[in-house]
């Protein structure tokens, strides 16, 4: 059994080899993944373009415009001097957020009394509009203070102070917060998922599309013998495209790896065992390696966006929120982002271990018996 298993492997990795295409998609797709959503994918927000409308021109308005334009959170790139051009900014994508300074600004500040400054923010991004929100009101609540504290000393009632509760903030194993950080190694899972799903479903297709599978189930192969020689070859290569962009994860974007690589090993061959069964249950209703490509993304798109990783499981609805216990992608995201950041080991991580396990067997099962059943 295992001498005609290895000779199927052999075949595989030969033709893995010799084809150009497929050797494209192995090697340089996972790296491109993990360099592009690395970069591009950055949920800290800096230089966030700020148009000033001025109605006050006083000394302390421009100091209030200073405290924007000096921050690293907001580049100063117009200061207004009408409603209309703050419009046409703002419509025009040139800016995400205006400061309008009323004209009373500095008159209300020396007489101790309330003094309104309006934020108009673009919502279309809603998320990114309620950030910029939260880094002006920082820079305007300090400022406010500073003013009470002058207003205090010019009448020789000292500091406001603080008040009998004060914040000291931590941030542990991602100090800088920074989100490449915590979002790298869900990255890693992605590209574990999207190789060996396809290249699974692919490799059965192939053999379909090009007529030699009635030639391999007339010799003296059995079904299952078939399938783990033609699944096996690439459980290997998505386990060396995980060291690959690993290596590349913690000395490239420097995402410190604080845990058990054993672990890893070993949590990454139970994910193979969820995708490698999802891309054999494709192959199975799939004629072409052009079906068999969409019915991959169709699954991976929503396994993505179900995982936890885009969007905070806690924040979906209940409905979706069930689903998201039958995706393996959400158990291996965790586990990769506390291996790499908490540096845990079995004793915290053995639910994803058993949830990964459990669904791997369920899919390797289902996608056997249909395999089965369309060779029968």
């Amino acid at each position: 059994m295992w001498k005609r298993i290895r000779h199927i492997i052999k075949k595989e990795f030969i033709q893995a080899v010799r084809n150009p295409r497929l050797r494209f998609f192995i090697v340089l797709p996972p790296l491109v993944q993990l360099l592009t959503y690395g970069y591009a994918i950055n949920f800290d927000y800096r230089q966030i373009p700020l148009a000033v409308w001025d109605e006050a021109g006083t000394a302390q308005s421009r100091e209030f415009t200073r405290r924007f334009s000096q921050n690293d959170y907001f580049r100063l790139v117009s200061v207004i001097a009408s409603q209309r051009e703050m419009q046409d900014l703002i419509d025009r994508n040139r800016i995400t957020v205006a400061l309008h300074i009323p004209w009373d600004f500095s008159k209300k500040l020396e007489a101790g009394q309330r003094t309104p400054v309006q934020l108009i923010l673009d919502g279309t991004d809603s998320n990114a509009a309620l950030i910029t929100s939260r880094y002006a009101n920082t820079i305007i609540f300090d400022y406010a203070v500073e003013v009470l504290n002058q207003r205090l000393n010019r009448l020789g009632l000292g500091q406001a102070g603080s008040g009998p509760l004060f914040i000291e903030e931590r941030t542990w194993f991602n100090p800088n917060r920074i989100s490449s950080t915590s979002f790298i190694p869900g990255v890693v899972a992605m590209v574990v998922m999207l190789v060996s799903l396809q290249l699974t479903a692919l490799a059965v297709v192939r053999e379909k599309e090009i007529g030699t599978l009635e030639q391999l189930l007339v010799s003296p192969i059995r079904p299952l013998e078939l399938m783990l020689g033609k699944t096996i070859p690439f459980v290997i290569i998505s386990l060396v495209d995980v060291a690959l962009v690993t290596i590349v994860a913690m000395y490239w974007f420097e995402v410190p790896f604080r845990g058990n690589p054993l672990l890893l090993l070993l949590g990454t061959i139970l994910f193979l065992f969820c995708t490698v069964g999802g891309g054999l249950f494709i192959s199975t209703f799939s004629a072409t390696q052009q079906q068999a490509m969409m019915v991959s993304v169709f699954f991976f798109m929503p396994a993505i966006l179900l995982s936890g990783l885009v969007f905070p499981i806690h924040n979906m609805p209940l409905a979706a929120q069930l689903v998201t216990y039958f995706n393996p992608l959400r158990y291996f995201i965790i586990l990769l982002q506390d291996l790499f950041l908490k540096g845990v080991g079995l004793d915290v991580l053995w639910p994803q271990f058993a949830a990964m396990a459990g669904l791997g067997v369920s899919m390797l099962t289902l996608s056997v018996l249909r395999f089965h059943k369309r060779l029968v």
